[in-house]
């Protein structure tokens, strides 16, 4: 299910003294199970953009295609497309209302009108995919639990509507590092048992870096490069000038060049360091 942008322009106010221009002119194109991160500074259109990708907000000029619909042409059902294109907000946990987990999770497909069979199977496979076990957790209250356990539970309630896509907005912010990184496992779980398409939007360099197949770089509104972490992160100094880091391993790296030791400088995980650093040393040794 493909999800193409197309000269997307978004206007905040127009025609008033505070009008805002938040996209202008973004082109985009998300293949089929692609693991996409989305970046740029705060202000760049991040938000903005993906909340077009379900249809909470329409373009003001342009389109955008799901799955070869465009979802703003009168007439199309979005209740179907956001069904399609699951979108989990900053702090999902503050979107939880119901008195128990199951019940909470199970609010979206209930308002799909699927029977109560299918919805409660859906409840368990959903916060099962996301790590929780449906026996200790389903009667507990949201509200009693861990930061980490209760972002993962409005993660489990989208997935409970079993999206072709899923949208995360800083899915970790906030999160103690324990939490932080039981919730980025279970994304790479999701990604890799339900083959789905995912975009992750995130300020961690290390997090995009690790994780994602694919990176789009926004600034001022628009998408200004896109393409593989190794692509994105070896124009570092376009990163710095628009306000943006590299991930710290890439940092170490450039300033081992810049030392004169011949290190690659693309260079974005640890793994990847040790090996240039060993190559160094052995040379050095053998010379």
């Amino acid at each position: 299910m493909p999800i193409i942008v197309k000269n997307l322009t978004h206007i905040y106010m127009p025609g008033t003294p505070f009008e805002s221009v938040a996209l202008q002119d973004v082109n985009w194109t998300v293949e089929d199970g692609e693991f996409w991160g989305l970046i740029g500074h705060t202000g760049s259109g991040k938000s903005t953009l993906i909340q077009h990708l379900n249809g909470l907000l329409k373009p003001t000029s342009g389109e955008v295609i799901i799955d070869g619909v465009n979802i703003n042409e009168r007439g199309v059902n979005l209740k179907e497309i956001r069904q399609k294109v699951g979108l989990v907000f900053q702090f999902p946990e503050h979107q939880l209302f119901e008195e128990t987990v199951e019940k909470d999770v199970a609010f979206g497909p209930r308002n799909m009108d699927l029977p109560e069979e299918e919805v409660n199977r859906r409840v368990k496979e959903a916060l099962e995919l996301v790590g929780l076990n449906y026996n200790e957790i389903k009667d507990r209250s949201p509200f009693e639990l861990s930061g980490g356990q209760m972002r993962r539970v409005a993660i489990a309630g989208v997935l409970a509507m079993k999206p072709k896509v899923l949208i995360l907005d800083e899915p970790t912010v906030g999160l103690d590092p324990k939490g932080r990184d039981e919730i980025l496992r279970e994304i790479v779980k999701l990604r890799e048992e339900q083959n789905i398409t995912v975009i992750l939007v995130s300020h961690s360099m290390e997090d995009i870096a690790k994780l994602v197949d694919k990176i789009a770089v926004m600034h001022k509104g628009r998408i200004v490069d896109s393409g593989t972490p190794k692509e994105i992160f070896k124009n570092y100094q376009g990163l710095i000038s628009i306000g943006l880091d590299i991930p710290q391993i890439t940092h170490l790296m450039l300033r081992l060049k810049q030392k004169g030791k011949d290190v690659a400088t693309d260079v974005l995980s640890v793994d990847e360091a040790e090996a240039e650093i060993l190559k160094v040393v052995r040379g050095k040794g053998r010379a």
